[in-house]
This record gives structure tokens, sequence and C-alpha cells, in this order.
């Protein structure tokens, strides 16, 4: 069968890299792709965000199913376009995709089902947005309501700088547009970070491995928030307890809590959980798999995804066996100097084939020369990924590769799953 798959980072090229290992697969469409994803299928011109271009794309390439890979074009209601034109899609409903493009929306569906998270308050007015602030005894962090990118939350450590977030959102700067008129002001919860990750198909849900992100550019969890500089799966630290009660009252709960309010939730659901001294808390809830953590569940997934994706799009995953590996996985994001704020692109890029044979690489912010050669487009390049049979063995095998790859300006994090880090407290 046809697919078409939607979206640039790496995480598409590590679904792409997945789906290709299908024998069910036949041709495979990338909408837009980079440098990486040419070599699996073919990149379509086109933009992520292209809602009637993308449908276009795929009823003239017929296509039976299509996946899509980022928020955007999910919240800007891909998947009901395609239902129009009887498209089979692997991703929620705009209406279902709420739980990540608006965390007013969410926090209202945690509060009326119960499901753990930080004590909220949400603003449209600036003023009372800063009152609020000023009245409470610890500084909170503040969220923009709709998508930024990853890059819509200040954990702040004063109140000044919760009420320098409040300006920069609801102020004449308006760092993030309509996306931060609405904002979230939370209580600052204390622990240590996890991601959760399942398929669901509005009623069944699925949980997969659970891993860990590095959001901060610097060593030590220093800099700029980012989209993700590193991953690791799995958790050490996680015990069988916690992660049953992630699994039941939190993901399971969310998806039965959508049913309940009649919007079905089906695709990927990754909530960020703080596991704080009270339990499991909701960070945020996110409408598609991660990145850089889909570059660390992917390769542990053994049952064939395409499958995966044909029973969460037909309302059939209670047919299915999951398995994953039980090696662990370790990824490093290569970066563009000074990114998240300006960098250069157009680097050429060297080293791509001197890697270890089961070592992976993932594009991100790549793209093909004239002359065909691999070079620099975006901020976060390349993930590089590495299975071991244990998480000492695999960090150790993706650094080493790291080190085969060059470019002007790169920049990494050099402690992804230290193992310092890998039992840190936030």
């Amino acid at each position: 069968m046809n697919v078409l798959l939607v979206g640039s980072g790496a995480r598409e090229h590590a679904l792409a890299w997945k789906l290709r290992q299908s024998p069910k697969l036949t041709d495979l469409f990338i909408a837009p792709g980079n440098a990486g994803t040419a070599a699996l299928g073919a990149n379509l011109p086109l933009n992520a965000s292209d809602v009637e271009g993308l449908t276009r794309a795929a009823k003239e390439n017929r296509c039976e199913l299509v996946l899509v890979g980022p928020e955007d074009p999910l919240a800007r209601g891909l998947v009901d376009r395609l239902a129009v034109e009887g498209i089979a899609a692997f991703g929620p409903s705009q209406s279902a995709a709420r739980i990540e493009s608006s965390k007013a929306f969410a926090k209202a569906l945690m509060e009326r089902h119960g499901i753990p998270t930080a004590r909220t308050a949400v603003f449209t007015n600036r003023t009372d947005a800063r009152n609020h602030i000023q009245g409470l005894e610890k500084p909170p962090v503040v969220k923009a309501d709709g998508l930024a990118g990853g890059k819509g939350a200040f954990i702040c450590d004063t109140k000044d700088e919760a009420l320098r977030a409040i300006d920069m959102m609801m102020g004449e700067q308006a760092i993030f547009g309509a996306a931060g008129r609405t904002v979230v002001i939370e209580e600052r919860l204390s622990g240590r970070e996890v991601s959760a990750h399942a398929f669901s198909d509005g009623r069944t849900t699925l949980p997969m491995p659970y891993s860990c992100d590095y959001k901060r550019a610097l060593d030590g969890d220093e800099g700029a928030n980012t989209g993700g500089m590193g991953a690791y799966s799995p958790p050490a630290w996680l015990d069988a307890d916690t992660a049953r009660a992630i699994d039941e009252r939190i993901t399971t709960a969310a998806v039965n809590a959508m049913m309940d309010d009649e919007t079905p939730y089906r695709g990927v659901l990754y909530p960020g959980i703080m596991v704080t001294p009270d339990g499991p808390k909701v960070l945020e809830y996110n409408c598609r798999l991660g990145d850089p953590e889909a570059q660390v569940l992917l390769p542990r997934l053994k049952t064939d995804l395409l499958e995966i994706c044909l029973a969460v799009a037909n309302n059939r995953l209670q047919e299915m066996r999951v398995e994953w590996s039980e090696q662990a996985c370790v990824a490093v994001v290569l970066a563009s100097g000074g990114y998240p704020e300006e960098y250069q692109t157009g680097f050429p890029i060297s080293g791509l084939a001197q890697l270890e044979p089961d070592a992976m690489v993932f594009h991100a912010g790549t793209a093909l020369a004239k002359d065909g050669s691999v070079v620099t487009s975006g901020g976060r390049v390349l993930t590089v990924a590495a299975l071991g049979d244990t998480l000492v063995e695999a960090r150790a095998k993706a650094y080493r590769n790291v080190q085969r790859i060059h470019f002007s300006l790169r920049h990494y994090r050099r402690d992804i799953a230290a193992p310092a880090q890998e039992a840190r407290v936030q």
C-alpha cells in the first residue's frame, strides 16, 4: 500500500525508516521530508501545514494511509479533511488534538476527570495574570495556551521572571502571536521528568516503553529551552508501580475521558510527566510522538509499525500484540551552533558514511545540495542513536558515532544518559 508521511524532522525520518521495514509498504511519500527521508521514499515539496495540498497529494499518489508526524497539521484539521475524502489517517482529529493545541482545554479536561496535574489558573487579561503572579507564594511556570514549537513554557525562578514572561506573551511584543494571547499559570512541580507514550484507537490504549528527553541546550540542564537535545529509554529509576500509575491514572484515563466527552482520541498520546513526592502528575499532553523520544522508541519497536497504524485507523487496536526490544537506546542531537537562538546553515556534513553498521542517524535540519551532498538547513540537524544491552553500552556507542560526524559550528550535549543525569532531580 502507498503511505504519505507528513513532516520533516528526525522524528519523521525515524518513522519513515520503521515504515520502510514493513512488507505491506509499496510507495512511501514524505511531505516535505529531508535529506535522510529522500533515501527511503519520495519527498514532496509541500508545507507540512498545508492541509489542502497534503490532501491533494494523498489522492494523487493513491495513498491508503496518511501518518501525521507534527502537531500543527493535526491542530489545523488535516485528519478531518482526509476523512472527508475517505482516506485513513494515523493521528487525532482537530477536536481531539486540542489536548496539545490548547493547554487550557487540556487543564479543564484533567480537572473534570480527576487526572493529577499542577494547580493552574488561566488568563486572557494581562493585568489579571500579573496580579495573580504577585499573589503567589512561589514563582510559577508560565505557558502559552497554544502551539509554540515546544518553546512556550517558562520555568521561572523568580516572580520577576514570570512577570516578564507574561509581558513578552501578552504585551506588544507578543512573541508567540495568537498562541500566547491566553496564558496558563501553573504551580511549579519538582521531581523527575519522564515521557509516556501510548498508541490509542479511542477505546484501546497500548503503552510504549518510557523514555526521558533533555530540553535545555547545554550540559547540566543549563541554557535555553529547545525542541530536545537527546533522549534515552528505558529510565532505570522508574519503578513498576509508578509506571502502572501513569498508564492507568494519566494515559488511559485521558483516552477514556475524551471518549466520555465524545471526542475519541486516535493516534499517539504523549503525556509529559513529573514524578513528584506525591506521585506522577501531568506537565502537558502532546498529540503525537515526541522528538527526540521517537528516535529512542522506534528502534526498540519489534512489531510492524504500519500494522499498528492501520489498526489504530481502523479501530482494531485490541487485536494487536505490540512487542518491544529489551535493549536500551540512547540518542544525541547534533545542532547548529547558536540554536535555539540565531544560527547559520548551509554547511557540508561529513562522516555520515563512516558510522558503525548498527548505529543509526536520523536527519532533521538537512538538505541535499545541487551536487548531491548533504548540508545543514536547520537548528537541530541530526540525531545519532544506538542500541545496547545496557544504557551504558548504548550511550558509549552513540557518542562514538557522534564523533564521526562533522559540520561547522556543530553543537551537542555531552551528558545525555550520563549516570548522574539519568538520576537527576528537577
